[in-house]
């Protein structure tokens, strides 16, 4: 199931013509009612949102949500008697309603709905829906793996010389990928996109077209930079992708996810591990280890610092030593 406790950003590019607002009612040639959906062409405008989020560099996982999301609450007006504005208003709170009686679903599916729609009709210059105030989120520490965790899930991938040649390039390819989700702090989307010519070996640093086409630079350490190299050495294969199937074609993000949690059922972790997991604890480790919190958003590539404090759970402990460090002798 999607994580929606961490939402991407909906800031979307406006470069494009306006449409003037069209005022409801709207009526036919016969002075009839017009619905709402045969004023807006809602499923074409879901169609121009999409590709504009794919323009704009969002993941796969978070496209498919949106799309999902969209396509339900078109699906659910489609069938809404609504000719005016403050019927599509009273329409969009009674499909919140019946989401929030659902018992599948979280509070903060609740609110990834909520902005998710708004911002379709926004960007659509359709504001029936400002007076709606997005609902609160519930707030959690991620949780992440302590470095005898890490160590051990990297550990679990094992071959030797009773494996045949493919399977120990299956598993080389997996500790790398391990290896450098923790190292560098990866999003899975930007790890299963990772170029040849994107890395440079000499500074162990791979750069990294982020969310909004913003560019960064990922570090990863030595041990991860020698797996990286005997990997490519036994790979045999002319493709661009660092990480690829037997077929040469680059892994997907649900790959990734089901490898990672069967080496931590393999490595007795009792924890839920994911590669989101294996990015919350880059940045605990890094902070704990004293790197800078503005240092650590760089890393992570993210726009706001308030972003990256959510990711940078810290045990008591650690923030006790900060503390007594801190404190004027």
């Amino acid at each position: 199931m999607a994580d929606y406790s961490n939402t991407e950003q909906l800031t979307l590019s406006q470069n494009r013509l306006q449409k003037a607002p069209i005022e409801l009612p709207q009526y036919d040639n016969n002075g009839n009612l017009r619905h709402v959906c045969e004023v807006f062409d809602f499923n074409e405008m879901c169609e121009e949102y999409l590709i504009e989020l794919e323009i704009r560099n969002y993941s796969e996982n978070t496209i498919k949500t949106y799309h999902s999301i969209i396509k339900s609450f078109i699906k659910y007006i489609e069938e809404e008697k609504i000719y005016d504005d403050g019927k599509f208003l009273k329409s969009f709170k009674k499909y919140i309603t019946e989401l929030k009686r659902s018992k599948v679903v979280t509070q903060n599916y609740i609110y990834l709905n909520t902005v998710v729609c708004k911002k379709f009709l926004e960007y659509n210059q359709i504001y029936y829906l400002d007076e709606i105030k997005n609902p609160k989120r519930t707030k959690s520490l991620p949780k992440s793996l302590n470095e005898n965790e890490i160590k051990a899930l990297i550990d679990a991938v094992k071959w030797d010389e009773t494996d045949s040649l493919y399977k120990q390039k299956i598993k080389m390819r997996d500790k790398v990928i391990l290896a450098l989700l923790y190292s560098s702090g990866l999003r899975v989307s930007e790890l299963v996109n990772l170029i040849l010519r994107d890395i440079d070996f000499d500074d162990r640093t791979i750069r990294i077209r982020g969310k909004g086409d913003k560019d960064r630079l990922v570090l990863f350490d030595n041990i991860t930079k020698d797996l990286i190299l005997r990997y490519i050495e036994i790979r045999d294969s002319n493709s661009e992708y660092l990480f690829i199937n037997k077929n040469g074609n680059k892994l997907t993000s649900r790959y990734i996810q089901m490898m990672i949690k069967k080496y931590g059922e393999e490595a007795g972790i009792e924890k839920k591990v994911t590669p989101h997991i294996l990015r919350h604890s880059f940045a605990t480790h890094l902070l704990k280890n004293g790197v800078d919190i503005r240092a650590i958003q760089q890393l992570l590539g993210h726009a706001s610092l308030s972003t990256t404090q959510i990711y940078t759970s810290v045990d008591m402990d650690t923030l006790k030593l900060f503390y007594d460090q801190a404190k004027l002798k």
